[in-house]
C-alpha cells in the first residue's frame, strides 16, 4: 500500500440512456423492483458507498415520438428508494431532483423523509433544466432563463437547509425564505435523520455548475475518468473552495465510468467489443444522425460513410437530450463528417466512437493497479459507475476487482459508519459549519 487513501464506488442507475443494454436476453426488467433490488444489493454486498438513480423529468422523443431505442424510463426515483431502504443497511440513497421543475418546500420534505426512513442514508442529486421541451411537461414551457438556472437553484438549496437545520430545533420551528426566485413561509416539517441532513450531489461541468459545486455540494459527479483530466478538473473545483469559507476535505469528486472486466485482459478487449456493438446497435447509429440531420435517414448504411448531404434543419431541439439541443445543424454536420472521413470510420464506428461512455478495459488486476494511480494522485475520491447490464452490471466489481483493490489496501473492508455522510468520510453538519464559519 503507498497510500493512506482509499478509493469508492458509487452505481449510477441510469434514467433515459441507451448505454445501458436492454436487447440483451441477459438484460432485466427497467421497471420490476427485482432488477432495482439486485443491484442495489450487490453493491451493498461490495461497499459502495451510494445507490443513485437518474431521473428524466420528460421522455425522449424522436421526431415527436418516443425514442424506442432507448432506455424509456423508469418509475419515481424517490419511491423506488424508500423501497430500497426497506431492503439494504448500509449503502446510501441519492436521487437526481430538479430544481426548477420542483417547489422547495415539498421536495426538502420529502427528501428528509427519505433520510428518516432509511436511518440517515439518503442523498439529493441537485440539477436544474431550462429546456422548454421538458417544461411543456409542467405547462410551463422555458419560464426559466438560462442565466437563473443557478440562482434558482442556489436559493433552492439554502431553502431546503433551512428547512432541514430548523427540524433540529423541533418540528414546526417557522422558516421564511423570501428570495427573488424562492420564496415561501413555512414549519420545518420533520426533525433531522442521524446525519442531520441528505448528501448533496451536484453534476453541472460548466463554470457556473463547478462554482455551484464549490459552494453547496458535498460530492460532485464529473465526465472527467481520464487520470490527468481528473487531477485537472478536481484542482480546478478545490482551487474555489476557499471563496466559499470550505476546506477540500468538504467536498469529494467521483467521475462517472464504465468498467469492462474479466480475468484476462484480452477477455476484457473482447467483451468490450461486444458491449458496444450491443450499446450501438445499426439503427441507434443511425438515429443518432437523425436529429442532426433533422429527417430520416433509415434508406442509408451505418456502415457507410455519413450522409454527404446537409441538416433540413438550422438548430436541433432538445427532444433527445442535452448531447444534441442547441447545436448548429449544419456545421455540426460539417464537423462529425470530415472527422469520419479523416480516421475512416462509418456511421456505425464514428457513432461508437463519439458517444462511447468513458471505460476502464481489462483484467481484475491491470484495472486495480489502474486505480491505485488515481488514489495515490490524490484525483477522485471514487468513481460512480455505470453498469452496462442490469442487474448483473457490478457482479465483475464485486467479485473480481475488489478484492485486488482490498489486497492493495485502498478499498475499505467495512462500512466506516451507518450514515451517507460517515460512508463518504465528510464531516459532520455541524463541523461543517464550524469550518466554513
Amino acid at each position: 500500500m503507498t497510500t493512506s487513501r482509499r478509493i469508492q464506488f458509487g452505481v449510477f442507475f441510469q434514467g433515459v440512456n441507451f448505454g445501458t443494454i436492454w436487447s440483451s436476453d441477459r438484460s432485466g426488467s427497467q421497471y420490476d423492483f427485482e432488477s432495482f433490488r439486485r443491484i442495489a444489493q450487490t453493491a451493498e454486498r461490495g461497499l459502495f458507498s451510494a445507490f443513485f438513480l437518474g431521473e428524466g423529468l420528460r421522455l425522449r422523443e424522436h421526431f415527436g415520438r418516443i425514442h424506442d431505442l432507448d432506455i424509456a424510463g423508469r418509475p419515481d426515483a424517490q419511491t423506488q428508494l424508500a423501497a430500497l431502504a426497506a431492503v439494504t443497511d448500509r449503502i446510501g440513497l441519492v436521487a437526481t431532483q430538479n430544481t426548477t421543475y420542483n417547489d422547495p418546500y415539498d421536495l426538502a420534505k420529502r427528501l428528509n423523509s427519505l433520510d428518516l426512513l432509511s436511518d440517515g442514508r439518503a442523498g439529493w442529486n441537485v440539477v436544474t433544466t431550462d429546456n422548454a421541451w421538458t417544461g411543456a411537461n409542467f405547462r410551463r414551457g422555458g419560464y426559466l432563463d438560462h442565466a437563473d438556472r443557478y440562482r434558482r437553484a442556489a436559493q433552492f438549496v439554502d431553502a431546503a437547509q433551512r428547512l432541514w437545520d430548523a427540524g433540529a430545533d423541533g418540528v414546526g420551528t417557522p422558516v421564511a425564505v423570501d428570495g427573488d426566485l424562492v420564496s415561501f413561509t413555512g414549519p420545518a416539517p420533520l426533525p433531522p435523520s442521524p446525519q442531520g441532513r441528505p448528501v448533496l450531489f451536484q453534476a453541472g461541468d460548466s463554470d457556473e455548475g463547478r462554482e455551484f459545486a464549490a459552494s453547496s455540494a458535498d460530492v460532485i459527479f464529473s465526465a472527467h475518468p481520464g487520470l490527468d483530466e481528473a487531477i485537472a478538473f478536481a484542482a480546478d473545483v478545490r482551487r474555489r473552495l476557499p471563496a466559499h469559507g470550505r476546506s477540500v476535505d468538504e467536498l469529494k469528486f467521483f467521475p462517472g465510468a464504465q468498467f469492462i472486466l474479466a480475468a484476462t485482459d484480452a477477455e476484457a478487449r473482447e467483451k468490450a467489443e461486444w458491449v458496444t456493438r450491443e450499446q450501438v446497435s445499426p439503427q441507434t447509429a443511425i438515429r443518432f444522425l437523425e436529429p442532426i440531420w433533422g429527417r430520416d435517414l433509415s434508406e442509408l448504411d451505418a456502415d457507410g460513410p455519413l450522409p454527404s448531404f446537409d441538416p433540413v434543419v438550422d438548430e436541433v431541439d432538445g427532444q433527445r437530450g442535452s448531447l444534441f439541443q442547441g447545436r448548429r445543424a449544419v456545421e455540426t454536420a460539417r464537423e462529425w463528417r470530415e472527422s469520419a472521413a479523416a480516421e475512416g470510420l462509418s456511421i456505425r464506428e464514428f457513432v461508437i466512437k463519439r458517444s462511447s461512455l468513458r471505460t476502464f478495459v481489462g483484467g481484475f488486476s491491470t484495472i486495480a493497479d489502474r486505480i491505485v494511480q488515481y488514489v495515490d494522485a490524490h484525483a477522485v475520491d471514487g468513481f460512480n459507475v455505470s453498469p452496462y447490464l442490469v442487474p448483473e452490471g457490478l457482479d465483475d466489481i464485486v467479485d473480481g476487482l475488489i478484492p485486488e483493490l482490498q489486497e492493495r489496501g485502498v478499498y475499505p473492508t467495512e462500512y466506516p459508519g451507518t450514515t451517507l455522510r460517515e460512508n463518504l468520510g465528510l464531516p459532520a453538519v455541524g463541523e461543517r459549519a464550524e469550518i466554513a464559519a
